[in-house]
């Protein structure tokens, strides 16, 4: 199998993921990212490369940042070390200062025995799956091994968290004065930077999840486990609440009364509030298959037009860049907005959806009222080959749930990639019908 997943490389700390590889990989990655014109030109003036490098505040972090740095500078690399910060910092940073290439040690949403490699080309964008194959191939072949002043040194980025809230607050289109705002944290990287950056824009802010032990990362808290924010939110009175994953790179909300906001809903409100000030390029919206029938129904009511990915935000990214869109993403909270980020960035889409509020002076369960939501049934079929999602029997069955339920719902059928699975999700006007048709699909798709 590929080191690389969607995702980077991900997997047990000191299990699959040893420090060992970890260096191997970012030698690796100096070879194949320290080619090209640009890295040509800049040895030709005598430079060294630069790369950033970041974390979440996972234990095992602090090792595998160290053997990547170590690998990074025993390649000749400059290595700028930026501490804990969320994914999208990094990327924001390998932009900022002109980095050549940057790499985030994370798991994101995973539980804190985890962590991964992610890493990104220069301007902050993540690399193409022939890249990651080019430096996978890499790993078994000669490293650069400079000597002497060639070798690459390691210097604190100390003003990096500031760079990253500038760059933030300069994004909002209206303060947030007069809300009072529930963090979670997830006890992750966003623990510091977040609510620092959302008092900044103007908000009272409660903060819960961010005592980050190294061990607690998505323990309970975070865009994963919103019970415990939707209750802080109502026990306090506050307008909104908003939950971050483990590497702040999505985002999730809760109204005042202590009810779900999905990446779904907040990508309708952002993209009408875009349209109507004529920043939604060719009034489009990228979503993935799995995003919500009611978002569909919701965008084409207000004349927006939505183009559908795969699931996953490189791909949302990849259709984004392709047609210089401006928003899109996922319903579990990866956002992108293409004009401040490359990358899903929780921070920026919590305050973008909070300056909303306070700049039309309504509740976000009012806002929120742009799209209805249809109840969506998942059940995961386990054992079963990929090949089950298009067989004769499977697809003659989808055939008459799609008739069954015509124009009042939907029904996907998706392998998974990486397990013996095939994911069955039907939506439907309610949700005792979309039950009953997804056990149906899924007894045939076992059958």
């Amino acid at each position: 199998m590929s080191l690389f997943g969607t995702d980077g490389v991900r997997g047990l700390a000191n299990g699959p993921l040893t420090a060992e590889l970890a260096l191997t990989l970012a030698q690796a990655t100096a070879v194949v990212l320290g080619q090209g014109r640009i890295a040509e030109a800049r040895r030709a003036t005598g430079r060294r490369l630069t790369a950033v490098v970041a974390r979440d505040p996972r234990v095992s972090g602090q090792f595998l940042s160290a053997a990547v740095e170590a690998g990074l500078a025993s390649s000749g690399v400059d290595v700028l070390d930026a501490g804990t910060l969320p994914t999208p910092a990094a990327a924001f940073l390998i932009s900022d200062v002109d980095a050549d290439f940057g790499v985030m040690i994370s798991a994101s949403h995973n539980p804190a025995p985890d962590n991964g490699i992610k890493i990104f080309a220069r301007g902050g964008v993540k690399l193409p799956d022939a890249v990651e194959r080019r430096i996978e191939d890499a790993m078994a072949g000669e490293k650069l091994r400079p000597t002497g002043g060639d070798v690459g040194r390691v210097v604190r980025f100390s003003d990096a968290e500031d760079r990253y809230v500038l760059h933030l607050l300069a994004s909002l289109p209206h303060r947030l004065h007069g809300l009072h705002v529930v963090l979670d944290c997830a006890h992750g990287a966003a623990s510091g930077v977040s609510p620092e950056t959302f008092r900044n824009a103007g908000a009272k802010v409660t903060v819960i999840g961010n005592d980050p032990d190294g061990l607690n990362i998505n323990d309970g808290y975070g865009s994963t486990h919103l019970e415990k924010l939707s209750a802080e939110v109502v026990r306090v009175g506050a307008d909104v609440g908003i939950a971050h994953d483990g590497d702040a790179d999505r985002c999730l909300a809760v109204d005042a009364e202590g009810r779900i906001i999905d990446g779904d809903q907040i990508m309708a409100i952002l993209a009408v509030a875009m349209r109507d000030r004529g920043q939604l390029h060719r009034d489009t919206l990228v979503a993935t298959v799995m995003s919500n029938l009611g978002l569909h129904r919701a965008m084409h009511a207000q004349g927006i037009h939505v183009e559908t990915t795969a699931v996953g935000d490189r791909y949302v990214l990849e259709r984004m860049t392709e047609g210089r869109y401006s928003l899109g993403g996922e319903q579990s909270g990866h956002l992108i907005m293409s004009a401040f980020a490359t990358t899903g960035d929780g921070l920026l889409t919590g305050l973008h959806l909070c300056a909303e509020m306070a700049r039309q002076r309504k509740s976000l369960a009012e806002l929120a009222s742009v799209m209805t939501v249809f109840p969506q049934v998942l059940v995961n079929v386990r054992g079963v080959e990929r090949s089950r999602a298009t067989d004769p029997d499977v697809a003659a069955a989808v055939a008459e749930a799609e008739r069954e339920l015509g124009e009042s719902g939907r029904v996907l059928l998706r392998p998974s990639g990486t397990e013996l699975m095939v994911r069955v999700m039907v939506e439907a006007a309610d949700e005792t019908t979309a039950t009953r048709i997804a056990e149906r699909l899924a007894a045939v798709v076992r059958g």
